[in-house]
């Protein structure tokens, strides 16, 4: 286990303007404090796995997570639990039935009769993600602030895109990279023309499957804008790679970065979708 940054534990305190925003994956897990009045960023933390653990191991280290922190001592006037993985399906909403949540999925993943299905709705989309949550993850949140959201993290990201890309009529590739994951998002005129997550171990894997997205769709490299973000810079490795194959490439720098003090908080450590789940 890495544990890429650790910040000042939170002292006790009680606030109708502190929010408490929760990534969960079996490779990772990550949190953040925000200060809602100041837009502060009062604390943070993130965690890589090693080896990808069972959904009840990763229980156990946000138990330890949230006790180093003081997590618990705490009262909060808004918690929200984003669930990353690739267990999930995007619905259009003329053949959404919500009744119908098992067959959209096991197309796309390996179910469990046991699993508990959601789905998130897609504002001004027309469409829902359907995933399957950690639920033992929720019922634990649940035990200790009551109610709350949740949603998957690729609901997050897209609804983040889709507002922020504008109307550019030229298709834009976006793909965002962390911990061993890269979630690759193309985008024309605010309408979404694929997303889809991937697991990676080795920047060929990495290179694959972007461009195997972009031959699906027809896209050229030669005049395909390819913008790059997460735990990824210009000079890195896979950075380096993509310019091998794509002409234009950019790393996109997601509004937060300017929305938000940081404080004694590194702002590298902090999660794309913790900042961007409202």
């Amino acid at each position: 286990m890495t544990n890429e940054t650790t910040n000042s534990i939170l002292e006790d305190f009680k606030s109708e303007y502190h929010k408490l925003s929760i990534q969960v994956s079996l490779n990772g897990l990550s949190f953040c404090v925000l200060d809602t009045l100041t837009n502060t960023i009062l604390a943070s933390e993130r965690i890589s796995f090693q080896n990808e653990l069972t959904p009840y191991a990763l229980q156990k280290e946000i138990k330890e997570l949230f006790e180093t922190h003081k997590i618990r001592k705490n009262q909060f006037s808004e918690v929200v639990v984003i669930h990353r993985n690739n267990l999930f399906c995007l619905v259009p909403k003329a053949l959404f039935n919500k009744d119908d949540l098992a067959n959209y999925l096991k197309f796309n993943a390996k179910i469990l009769a046991n699993d508990h299905l959601v789905y998130d709705e897609i504002e001004n989309m027309e469409m829902a993600n359907v995933y399957v949550p950690y639920v033992n993850i929720n019922n634990y949140i649940y035990d200790l602030f009551g109610d709350f959201e949740f949603m998957h993290h690729g609901t997050v990201l897209i609804k983040y895109l889709i507002n922020s890309h504008g109307n550019n009529k030229e298709p834009i590739c976006y793909a965002h990279i962390m911990d061993g994951h890269m979630d690759i998002a193309v985008i024309q005129n605010k309408k979404l023309l694929l997303y889809n997550n991937f697991s990676f171990t080795s920047k060929e894997d990495f290179i694959y499957y972007l461009l195997f997205t972009l031959e699906q769709l027809q896209l050229d490299t030669e005049t395909t804008m390819l913008k790059l973000f997460g735990a990824i810079e210009e000079g890195d490795p896979l950075y380096e790679l993509c310019h091998t194959y794509i002409n234009h490439i950019s790393i996109f720098i997601p509004a937060h970065h300017t929305l938000y003090h940081y404080g004694d908080v590194e702002e590298q450590s902090i999660d794309f979708t913790l900042l961007n789940s409202h």
